[in-house]
Parts: C-alpha cells; sequence; structure tokens
C-alpha cells in the first residue's frame, strides 16, 4: 500500500462509541489519517502495508493498568484510554511517557502533530507503545477515553490555555475533568473552574515540578481545585508521582486555584535558593580564591550533610564540568545573565499585597534583574574603577577552611529564612481563601522530585506537625536552635563580603529577616510617628489603649485639620 495515495478499505462492521453501526468505507489519505482511523475505528490496514503504518494504525489492545482507574469502558475490542495529555513540548512529552511507564493507557495530542508522531515513537522505542497512543484530531482525541474523561493541559499558559479548553469543551461531557499542569497564575485557574462548571465539567491546577527528568520519573504533584475530580486522578498521580519514604510526592492541595499558587511559591522559593547558592560561590570563588576543583569538591561535600539537596548537588556537577569548546570549566564561560520566566515575581507581587514580608526571595528577583543589567553593570565597573574602587579579590591570607564552614553555616540559616517566608506566603493566602492548605504535608511532597527537594525538608515537616499553628519556622524549636549555632559564622560571612565589596543581597536581607524578627522591639516607632506628622495616620501608645494624633509643629500642622478636629471630637467624647 502505497502512503501517497487514497487507497479504500474494505467496509467493517464495528459499533463505535455512541453505539450506531458503521458500515462506511475507510480511505486512507496519509499516514497520520490512518492513524487516527484506524484507533478510532478499529478499521485494519492490509497486512502488505508498510510496517510503519501498520505499527501506528493498528488498534491498541486492552491491557491492565499497574493501579486501576475508577471506571472502565470499552469500544468494540478497543480499550479507551484513562488518561489523555495534551501538549508535547519537554515537560508534556516525559509525563505522557511517565504515565505509560507506570502501567495506565494515555492518549496524547498536540497542535502540531510532528510532536504527537514524536512522542509515539519515543513510547515504542522505550518499550511503551502499547500504553500511549497519538491523535491528531482532538474531537478522535477526547473520544478516545474512558468517562469521566481525565485531560491534563500542559501548554503555554494564558491565552493558549483558553483555546485549549474552548477545543476541548466541544467534546467533553458532565463530569469529565480538565488539569490545567503549567505555571498557570491561580486567579485564571479560578476563573476557569468556574466557566468549565456552567457545563458540568470539573476543573483542576496542578502544579508539576522537576522539570524535564522529574517529569520523566517522577514530579513532584500539586493539585488543587474541584475536590470531587481530585478521586478520579489520585490512583494515577499517586503513582506518578516521586516515591519518599513516607508516601508519593503528590496530595491534594485545596480549592480553587490552590494547586497552582503553592506551586508559584516554590517557585519562589527555588528562586531564594538558588540565588543564595551563587552568593556562597561567589564568596568561595572570589574571597576565599577557591580552586573550580576546590568548589565542586566542596558542594559535593556539602550534599552529604545538612545541606543536601538537589540544587546543591547539581551545583557540584556545574562546577566540576570542563569545557568540551576549549580549556578551563564551563561554568566560567556561561554570561553571567539570569532569565526567568514570572513565577518569582509572581510570588514577590503576592507576598506585597498579603503584606508578608519575604526579603530573600525578592533579592533573589532583583538579583535577576540586576544580571540583565550586563552592559550598564560593565561601564559602571570602569567608571567607579578610575575612582579607585576595583573588583573585589581574594582575602590575604584567607583560611579557607574556616571561610568553608562559615559559609555553609550562613547559606543553611538563610535558606531557613527563604522556606520560612515562603511558607508564611502560603499560609496567608490559605487563611484569605479557606484553602486549609497542610504545610508538614506540603513540606512532605517537596521531598521528591521537585527542584526545591532537599533532606531539611522532612524536619520542616516535622515543625508543622508539632505545631500546625507555627506563627514562623524560625521559632521552631529545631530550627531556632540552628539560627542559634549559625549566626556568628552567618554574621563574620556578611562582614567580610560586605567590606569586600562582594554583593551578597539574600545572606544580607536573612540576616536582617532574622535580626528583624527576634527584636522586641524596633524603630518603626519613629516612622509612624513621621507618618503622624505629615499624613495624620495616628498611632498607638504603649502606656494607653487607642489611637492618637498629635500636632507635631504647628508651622507644619493645623490643629483645626480634619483628622485633628475628629480625634478631638472622639477623645472629648470618651473622656
Amino acid at each position: 500500500m502505497l502512503l501517497g495515495r487514497a487507497v479504500p478499505l474494505a467496509p467493517t462492521s464495528v459499533k463505535n462509541r455512541n453505539s450506531q453501526l458503521c458500515t462506511a468505507p475507510c480511505t486512507v489519505h496519509n499516514l497520520r489519517r490512518v492513524s487516527s482511523s484506524a484507533v478510532d475505528c478499529g478499521r485494519l490496514v492490509p497486512v502488505n502495508a508498510p510496517a510503519r503504518l501498520r505499527q501506528l494504525a493498528a488498534p491498541t489492545r486492552a491491557t491492565s493498568a499497574a493501579a486501576p482507574a475508577p471506571s472502565s469502558e470499552k469500544t468494540g475490542k478497543m480499550a479507551l484510554s484513562q488518561i489523555g495529555l495534551i501538549g508535547l513540548a519537554v515537560m508534556g512529552q516525559n509525563l505522557s511517557l511517565n504515565v505509560a511507564d507506570k502501567g495506565f493507557s494515555i492518549s496524547v495530542y498536540n497542535r502540531s502533530y510532528d510532536k504527537t508522531e514524536a512522542a509515539v515513537k519515543r513510547a515504542q522505542k522505550e518499550g511503551l507503545g502499547e500504553k500511549l497512543r497519538g491523535y491528531e484530531d482532538i474531537k478522535d482525541f477526547v473520544a478516545s477515553l474512558e468517562r469521566p474523561r481525565r485531560v491534563i493541559i500542559l501548554v503555554k499558559a494564558g491565552a493558549p490555555v483558553d483555546q485549549t479548553i474552548d477545543q476541548l469543551q466541544k467534546y467533553m461531557e458532565p463530569g469529565d475533568i480538565i488539569i490545567d499542569g503549567g505555571n498557570e497564575w491561580y486567579e485564571n485557574t479560578e476563573k476557569r473552574k468556574a466557566q468549565v462548571a456552567e457545563k458540568g465539567l470539573l476543573y483542576m491546577g496542578m502544579g508539576v515540578s522537576g522539570g524535564e527528568e522529574g517529569a520523566r520519573r517522577g514530579p513532584s504533584l500539586m493539585p488543587g481545585g474541584a475536590a470531587e475530580a481530585y478521586k478520579y486522578i489520585q490512583p494515577i498521580v499517586e503513582k506518578v508521582a516521586a516515591q519518599v519514604n513516607d508516601g508519593p510526592c503528590v496530595m491534594y492541595i485545596g480549592d480553587g486555584g490552590a494547586g497552582n499558587y503553592v506551586k508559584m511559591v516554590h517557585n519562589g522559593i527555588e528562586y531564594g535558593d538558588m540565588q543564595l547558592i551563587s552568593e556562597a560561590y561567589d564568596i568561595l570563588k572570589t574571597l576565599g580564591g577557591l580552586t573550580n576543583e576546590e568548589l565542586a569538591a566542596t558542594f559535593t561535600e556539602w550534599n552529604k550533610g545538612e545541606l543536601q539537596s538537589f540544587l546543591v548537588e547539581i551545583t557540584s556537577i556545574i562546577l566540576g564540568k570542563k569545557d568540551d569548546k576549549g580549556p578551563g570549566f564551563l561554568v566560567d564561560k556561561i554570561v553571567d545573565q539570569t532569565g526567568s520566566k514570572g513565577t518569582g515575581k509572581w510570588t514577590v507581587q503576592q507576598a506585597a499585597d498579603l503584606s508578608v514580608a519575604s526579603p530573600t526571595i525578592t533579592a533573589s528577583l532583583d538579583g535577576r534583574y540586576m544580571s540583565a543589567l550586563k552592559s550598564e553593570r560593565v561601564a559602571a565597573s570602569q567608571v567607579f574603577g578610575k575612582l579607585g574602587l576595583k573588583e573585589p579579590t581574594s582575602i590575604p591570607g584567607v583560611n579557607k577552611a574556616q571561610l568553608v564552614d562559615d559559609v555553609r553555616k550562613a547559606l543553611y540559616a538563610s535558606k531557613i529564612c527563604s522556606y520560612a517566608q515562603g511558607m508564611n506566603i502560603i499560609k496567608a493566602k490559605s487563611q484569605e481563601k479557606n484553602w486549609n492548605v497542610n504545610l508538614g504535608g506540603l513540606a512532605r511532597i517537596w521531598k521528591g522530585g521537585c527542584i526545591i527537594r532537599a533532606g531539611f525538608l522532612d524536619d520542616i515537616r516535622k515543625a508543622y506537625e508539632r505545631d500546625p499553628a507555627l506563627a514562623n519556622l524560625l521559632v521552631d524549636p529545631f530550627f531556632a536552635q540552628k539560627l542559634a549555632e549559625s549566626e556568628a559564622s552567618w554574621r563574620r560571612v556578611t562582614g567580610q563580603a560586605i567590606a569586600a565589596g562582594v554583593p551578597v543581597p539574600g545572606v544580607t536581607t536573612s540576616l536582617a529577616y532574622f535580626d528583624t524578627y527576634r527584636r522586641a522591639r524596633l524603630p518603626a516607632n519613629l516612622v509612624q510617628a513621621q507618618r503622624d506628622f505629615f499624613g495624620s495616620h495616628t498611632y498607638q501608645r504603649t502606656d494607653a489603649e487607642g489611637w492618637f494624633h498629635t500636632v507635631w509643629d504647628e508651622t507644619f500642622g493645623n490643629a483645626d485639620s480634619i483628622t485633628t478636629s475628629q480625634y478631638s471630637a472622639q477623645a472629648g467624647s470618651t473622656a
């Protein structure tokens, strides 16, 4: 059979999904159409057709899954897929293969069919061809799923998600479920949940963390949205997620946009982690004069202790990677500019909206913005160099072992502050939206699969289990002790960096966060007095109840001003 010709096949007598008899002849127009027709209608391709055509077009036989899904429909002899996935870029392709690898049948679709073909070929190459089926037509894709249909969307956030939902709604039925697995703004998720509910569809927003490798081998999953929908995806996501000593790295997060929101803050914490690690690297390299071999060895050693984490591990690998295009190490030839995709900015904006201090995460975002000013920084270096302010250099006679130990403790203490800030953002939003997010459970599902996975997340889990209403991680007995033990090193490293002109905004602001939080009295009394002076904002007293206003200087204010008059009247009525 030639692919370039339209070849009619013999009429068939197979019942389709609407239980109507299908007797029309099937015509193969090209490879794509054959694949779709063969899978959808169960029609046969001649045995003398090319092997590749027969392989793609042949119906997938029903096979038992490792963990059964809630329902099981069949059309003729064709088993329907237990779940579907749209969007076959890096994350989508790898997650679909993960689903198939865990024993679940999955249908996949991508707007550009070449990516669908690539996913099918890779599945066949990895021995998963019977579990993964690709479709060119979205109608056929939806029809290939057992009810209630479950479809994961992994496309670019924003308009592409809306366009995909519009297409799905044409063919989905009440009770079917859409799961957005992208980095979407949580309010968009809540809006879409309400919109599809009008047609009886259920909607979830599911954070997916772990990058390419995590998606393929086991990510951390943060599903939120329609609670009634979770039971239909739970058997699948619990197998697909990363597995740690106390279970799969997935749990139901909360209603509405809770899943996407938690993933957003996860990324904000990730920003902080990466900034702090880069500052530790800078201190050791610039002030300590450590070689790349020494740096790689240091991070490798750190990864065996309390700093054990995915990011510390990959840092050790990066620092030891030789350049295959020339002498030296690759990291030294990478331009010092860091990109961002928006979730860090959203986290900082949310912290401000919720009045939650997040200086470490904010500093990490500012660090990326400052790095983008490469040409300006080069020019500024020249300007100040002519004025005698040179680039920082290593400390003469530095004790490398002492510096390494101090930086380790400073990094650990600063990380505690970064995670504390992220958890407080989530806690504040959860209270505002009545999501009831389990912070201890959240720390548990971040222990594996995700980018911020780290050994001390188990200590965070224990902290919230000891006290679910914990005001701040800093005052948990375990972490308070760790911070106290790290304080001297933390201050020493910060002082050395500042004195030498090495910018460490993450470490510095983390220390300031710690010092601010543990002080019983701050100079905020003066700031409030200033506000009352120029804006009549009033103030509270330490020795009396209520709010007060003062005309601080008759030349700057008026005793007959509205605020003063109102305050005087109120004071008089309560005297």
